[in-house]
């Protein structure tokens, strides 16, 4: 324990180092260094004392996450002066043992100066990241976008080519704090006169109080002919607190699951439900959250009991690491799965059609948008909310509509 703190704080000294090299360079009026020193100081200070009185017993909080903010916002960029500035001292140290050994008599130092350059394009480097986690606690987080997608199916039900479903996911109740936002993505929500409405899961961080005051306005996404249909996630048993007593904990997960039925979606909970549409029917189906490193309370046999390999099925879990490690296996078939839960980390880069990137694909091979494997697909909506990181970087929040084809995918 002792050894890793002595790290941290070296790491942490060592990007200060280099900060200060830069601002240095940059400047050497003796009051604006001193204001550097001492506002990196008080910002290392309070990120300090927030980390070590976070109390297990609340869990995420606003102040929480501000201070999560403020450390990517300060250090992020210092990490890439403190990288740029490195690669310069490699080539200065270079240069200054190979004048020392070939007699070069022009350098009065073993080490050249720092040139001026190097530290201003190391500035404008360090500018990206930082005005892109500001945009992204700003504007990012509420910058919603309605994402379209078409998923074809030979055995499709007659009845149900050209069906629509939106999806949303991974609310986070908790970290809301703009009702106009929020109101915005319900209309954007109601816009889409969808046949169907599901909810993948995750509607609080923690506590089943974060969402009671924004009951009445999800409550207003408007009767969807075909239902409104929801399924729990990881956040949604409160297990990333310490709870008093255990019946603490039991009560607020009833609490969280009558939440579902305030806003008027019907919680599956490992069951199915057959959606009819003239003569034709398939099955929708719901699981608890299952994932590979979450909690595995979802039980597919118990969900899928009676249902036909031959059905029609569109599955709603989660966790989109269940797809590969169950999924894919199970003989029952599922034939479309709608997941979440990756937030795409709330960070990355897109540009729709042409490329897209985030770190979460380092963690979960399903990340983000739809994927397929010998005729089955996964959908994993990129999710409403956000956590921990109070923003949103590249990955936007996400309303998504399928639209369900009868044929063969011409892609």
């Amino acid at each position: 324990m002792i050894s890793r703190l002595l790290l941290f704080l070296f790491i942490i000294l060592l990007i200060e180092f280099y900060s200060f090299q830069v601002v240095r360079t940059m400047t050497n009026t003796r009051w604006m260094l001193i204001a550097y020193l001492l506002l990196s100081v008080a910002v290392i200070g309070f990120i300090v004392y927030q980390f070590l009185n976070f109390d297990r017993s609340v869990g995420q909080t606003q102040m929480t996450m501000m201070t999560l903010g403020l450390l990517l916002v300060v250090f992020l960029p210092k990490i890439l002066l403190t990288f740029v500035l490195f690669l310069e001292d490699i080539y200065r140290f270079s240069s200054g043992t190979i004048s020392h050994f070939i007699g070069d008599t022009k350098n009065s130092s073993f080490l050249p100066e720092r040139r001026k350059f190097v530290s201003q394009m190391a500035l404008a480097l360090a500018a990206i990241p930082f005005s892109s986690l500001i945009y992204g606690m700003t504007l990012g987080k509420y910058n919603y976008k309605v994402i379209k997608q078409q998923v074809f199916f030979p055995d499709l039900p007659d009845a149900f080519d050209g069906f629509t479903i939106t999806q949303i996911s991974d609310v986070h109740s908790g970290s809301f704090d703009n009702p106009d936002k929020i109101n915005y993505a319900i209309d954007l929500i109601n816009e889409q006169n969808s046949d169907m409405i599901l909810f993948t899961g995750d509607i609080v961080n923690t506590d089943a109080k974060e969402m009671h005051p924004w009951i009445e306005t999800f409550k207003r996404i408007k009767e969807h002919q075909y239902g409104k249909y929801s399924v729990l996630g990881n956040h949604d048993y409160g297990e990333y607190v310490t709870w008093p007593t255990e019946a603490a904990k039991n009560d607020n997960f009833q609490a969280i699951k009558n939440l579902y039925g305030q806003i008027d979606f019907k919680l599956l909970l490992n069951e199915h439900q057959f959606i009819q549409k003239g003569s034709d029917k398939i099955a929708l189906v719901g699981v608890e959250n299952w994932g590979v490193k979450f909690k595995k309370a979802g039980d597919l046999n118990k969900a899928s009991k009676g249902l036909a390999k031959e059905d029609f099925k569109i599955l709603m879990s989660h966790d989109p690491s269940h797809w590969d490690a169950e999924i894919n296996q199970h003989p029952k078939d599922f034939h479309l799965t709608l997941s979440g839960h990756t937030h795409g980390l709330q960070f990355g880069i897109e540009i729709p059609g042409f490329f897209k990137w985030s770190p979460a694909e380092y963690v979960y091979k399903q990340w983000a948008g739809l994927f397929e494997t010998e005729g089955k697909y996964i959908y994993v909506n990129r999710g409403f909310g956000f956590h921990a990181y109070p923003g949103r970087v590249g990955i936007m929040p996400e309303i998504t509509v399928i639209q369900l084809k009868k044929g063969k995918n011409v892609a």
